[in-house]
């Protein structure tokens, strides 16, 4: 079984389609560990805000299986293919960590982001503080301490998840 790190994110009918997304996760790979959800500016382009988060959960799916599960979700909930990179989406699904593997092959691994996109790192280090980047061998906590928080803008919100999602343990 490998520990996955999984980030969502969502700026059209966001709530919706996280809440979906998270359902149909949990239905492919089981309980999930959740994050908080936060709302965050777009970056990159001008468009609504965001909804993001990030999820573990655990799966002996191969990486290239689980990333073609993300697109399947991403699907499933109106994300169309071909976009722009910086555009509005339904739903974005990233791995973001399969346990400490580093691969640029079937995708990048960690993911780059991680360390570039507070929407990103702010949850992960809530979810795993003490887990070290594979990369950088620092922890996500001192990842997120040391980082620029003037760069990117984002908070906490108050998410209502859905009710059919099992026990977690959400922070």
């Amino acid at each position: 079984m490998a520990r996955i790190y999984i980030s969502l994110g969502t700026n059209i009918s966001p709530e919706k389609h996280l809440k979906a997304g998270l359902v149909d996760l949990q239905q492919c790979f089981g309980p999930l560990q959740l994050s908080r959800v936060f709302e965050s500016e777009s970056v990159g382009f001008k468009g609504t805000n965001f909804l993001n988060m990030v999820a573990a959960a655990d799966t002996d799916l191969s990486i290239a299986q689980v990333v073609t599960t993300f697109k399947q979700i991403e699907q499933d909930n109106g994300r169309i293919r071909g976009e722009k990179k910086f555009s509005p989406r339904s739903l974005d699904i990233d791995l973001l960590l399969y346990d400490d593997v580093i691969c640029d092959i079937p995708v990048e691994l960690p993911r780059g982001e991680i360390l570039f996109n507070a929407f990103v790192l702010w949850p992960l280090a809530e979810l795993v503080p003490n887990l070290s980047h594979p990369v950088t061998l620092q922890t996500y906590q001192t990842l997120w301490q040391n980082y620029d928080k003037q760069c990117q803008q984002l908070w906490p919100i108050e998410f209502e998840f859905p009710p059919e999602l099992l026990p977690t343990n959400t922070l």
